[in-house]
């Protein structure tokens, strides 16, 4: 399996920007397809954003589309979110998901998580 960490997260304003990053190590990077979810108190964790192996197609969730994206650099084993315009409902632990080969949107299809990183909204 691939071991995950995430960084970047913080409080912010609405309407701010923020960059988050998932840095990976152990397996073959790029033979993993990787998925954003979120995590929001009392909620379930949810799908937020995924990318290919090769990092040339990517998904969203229809709450952040046009106001995140997801890129990866294969060079440095790592993911990014980028996260602009960000709201109230925004707020939520970030976490990156790999999973070998296909996207996916589904929490259940992955076994390599990070821990997550904390990302706070304020009016």
């Amino acid at each position: 399996q691939v071991q995950l960490v995430e960084s970047g997260g913080g409080l912010v304003q609405a309407g701010d920007s923020l960059r988050l990053s998932c840095a990976a190590s152990g397996r073959t990077f790029t033979d993993y397809a990787v998925s954003w979810f979120r995590q929001a108190p009392g909620k379930e964790r949810e799908f937020v954003a995924s990318i290919t192996t090769g990092g040339m197609t990517t998904g969203y969730a229809y709450s952040v589309e046009g106001r995140f994206t997801i890129t990866r650099d294969n060079a440095k084993n790592t993911i990014y979110l980028q996260m602009n315009n960000l709201k109230l409902e925004d707020a939520a632990v970030y976490y990156c998901a790999a999973r070998l080969w296909a996207r996916s949107t589904y929490v259940g299809d992955f076994s390599s998580w990070g821990r997550g990183t904390q990302v706070t909204v304020s009016s």
